[in-house]
């Protein structure tokens, strides 16, 4: 029986996890926590990723994919193959991470954690063929949120590689971007950083659309919000042919006066 690990953090347990690893694993019906934390450990992880095929429950996977920092970066591993999302029929009991050698149980106990593990051959050899059976036979998870890597070069290269620093320097300082209340979501974000660089509606519903952020539809509906709101003002721009187009403006002087680790905040406690 190898060592347990026990008294860690989701986080510690997983990075140990990926770190011994030498195939394919499966992580079956991961807790919501255990989701976001896999996307942070995989996505900050210094090695090279071995495939993760995520058995999850759908309801769980949706919502914390509606987080775009989390669905964002997941895209990214997804299309580096070091992630796979099927959907879950039934559970079993226990959140289960297998992989060729190890089956580790992740057990929860108040604020406290453990991985409790087996490396029994047969047994491990057993369960990982069942998982793996089950695995072929699941529906896929279809993800749609692009990977952040595509966000942040296309946004560099059809606005400004300052509207893209910008971007990141907002979505650094957020700790959700859902638009629920407890952050800003992805649309608006575009839009704030759009209005900070003065950029055209145009470009910046064109590059969400053709990125997969959002529609055109979306972005001109959040920005009539925002313009509501104060938060953002616009100006026509004559073109040779057909209706001026309308570049974004800050509207609110408290945005005006933020940098961007505070402009997340401050447009929050007014949205608020």
């Amino acid at each position: 029986m190898t060592s347990n690990l026990l008294n860690h953090q989701i986080d510690d347990i997983l990075e140990s996890i990926l770190t011994d690893a030498s195939g394919d694993i499966y992580m079956v019906n991961p807790s919501r926590d255990a989701i976001e934390e896999f996307v942070g450990v995989a996505t900050g992880f210094d090695g090279t990723l071995p495939t993760v095929h995520m058995l999850a429950d759908e309801r769980t996977l949706k919502e914390v994919m509606d987080d775009f920092i989390v669905a964002s970066n997941a895209a990214d591993l997804i299309s580096e193959d070091a992630l796979a999302l099927r959907t879950l029929e039934e559970a079993p009991e226990n959140s289960l991470v297998i992989t060729e050698d190890r089956i580790v149980a992740i057990v929860h106990a108040g604020d406290r954690v453990g991985g409790l593990i087996t490396d029994d051959e047969s047994f491990v050899e057993d369960t990982y063929d069942t998982y793996a059976e089950r695995w072929e036979a699941a529906p896929t998870y279809n993800l749609r949120t692009p990977p952040i890597s595509d966000v942040r070069e296309t946004l560099s290269e059809e606005i400004s590689p300052e509207a893209e620093a910008d971007f990141t320097a907002i979505l650094n300082s957020l700790e959700t971007a859902r638009g629920d209340g407890d952050g800003l979501d992805e649309v608006t974000i575009s839009l704030l950083v759009a209005a900070k660089n003065e950029a055209l509606l145009y470009d910046i519903s064109k590059w969400g659309e053709d990125v997969g952020i959002a529609s055109k539809a979306t972005f001109s509906r959040t920005k009539t919000k925002l313009e509501d709101m104060g938060l953002i003002d616009t100006e026509k721009v004559p073109i040779d042919v057909g209706r001026p187009r309308l570049r974004l403006k800050i509207g609110d002087e408290r945005l005006q006066e933020a940098d961007n680790g505070q402009l997340a905040t401050v447009a929050q406690s007014i949205l608020n």
